[in-house]
């Protein structure tokens, strides 16, 4: 899989680097190639002075980019996106956290039989990882997750059904390849993220060493959908379902993206949003009189209010 993704980053470095080759030329009004670049940096701030209510000064950041490029021709299109998020926080009295860690790569390449049907017959490729450690604060000696400690891949063939405007798009897949990688040993002798286990002995000694990566065979559901509900106010919408054929058929994965983006002019943008997930192989992490200790699968919540910049082209 580590070259299957390597390769697929080729591709989507190919597919930037052609558009800027077109970009270098003479304008071009037949060119098949669109590009959108979004960057965005926000943050929010409290602090107190001799403030008789008391409180804990803190400042937030958050880094974010979505990149697109996509090639359209007739009756082809690939749709290539990288979203990249970043957030930090400082709060007087305690050391910097992460507020959020993500990395994705989306690529969906499909095909229609004529140009009114809103149906492709498609292929889907997606990668999801993070940058940087994640920690059950204040627990910081013992990292629960780090860059490909998780790395998700879905790789899988179905069925696109896109509007014309694009503001509503989902994609059906009753084959798909789900490959989970632990490249962290022990977080992989620990079984994290559902890889199996290390097998030890009456003594704690490892026999064997867990596992790196899980492959996964079953059905995906996603589907996106954004429309502006009032003037200048607009609603997204991003639901991945995923079931795995072989274990456990039935037990669904949830992601779940809802924000609402409030327009105050072209460069100042606020954001509000949730994001719920649910997977049956990731488990809790909870710090239990100073130790770390491992429960079952809960739901996963983060909320997010926000205020900044936003730069595109």
């Amino acid at each position: 899989m580590r070259l299957g993704f390597s390769f697929f980053l080729f591709l989507f470095s190919a597919s930037i680097f052609a558009q800027q080759v077109i970009d270098a030329k003479i304008p071009d009004t037949t060119t098949h190639w669109t590009k959108k670049n979004k960057v965005g940096f926000d943050i929010s701030e409290i602090a107190f002075v001799n403030w008789s209510a008391g409180g804990n000064s803190a400042i937030s950041g958050l880094l974010k980019g979505d990149f697109s490029r996509i090639y359209a021709k007739g009756n082809q299109k690939w749709v290539n996106d990288l979203s990249i998020r970043y957030g930090l926080n400082k709060q007087d009295g305690f050391e910097m956290r992460k507020t959020d860690d993500a990395i994705q790569i989306n690529s969906t390449f499909g095909y229609r039989k004529d140009t009114i049907t809103n149906w492709y017959h498609s292929a889907k490729f997606n990668f999801n990882t993070q940058f940087t450690n994640g920690y059950a604060y204040p627990n910081t000696d013992k990292a629960i997750s780090r860059l490909f400690a998780p790395a998700y891949f879905f790789l899988g063939v179905g069925a696109e059904n896109a509007s014309k405007s694009k503001h509503r798009v989902f994609y059906i897949s009753p084959f798909t390849f789900k490959n989970t990688l632990v490249l962290d040993q022990r977080l992989a002798n620990q079984g994290a993220f559902g890889v199996t286990k290390a097998l030890y002995d009456s003594n704690g000694n490892i026999l064997i060493n867990g596992k790196n990566s899980k492959t996964e065979l079953g059905f995906l559901f996603t589907s996106y959908y954004k429309k502006e509900i009032v003037k200048n106010v607009i609603l997204v919408n991003k639901l991945v379902l995923y079931s795995d054929y072989i274990n456990n058929f039935g037990n669904i994965d949830i992601d779940y993206d809802f924000m609402l983006d409030l327009v105050v002019n072209q460069y100042v943008r606020a954001t509000i949003g949730a994001r719920i997930i649910y997977d049956d192989d990731i488990k809790a992490k909870e710090e239990v009189n100073g130790n770390q200790v491992t429960l079952g699968p809960k739901l996963q919540l983060k909320q997010m209010l926000g205020i900044g910049l936003v730069y595109t082209f």
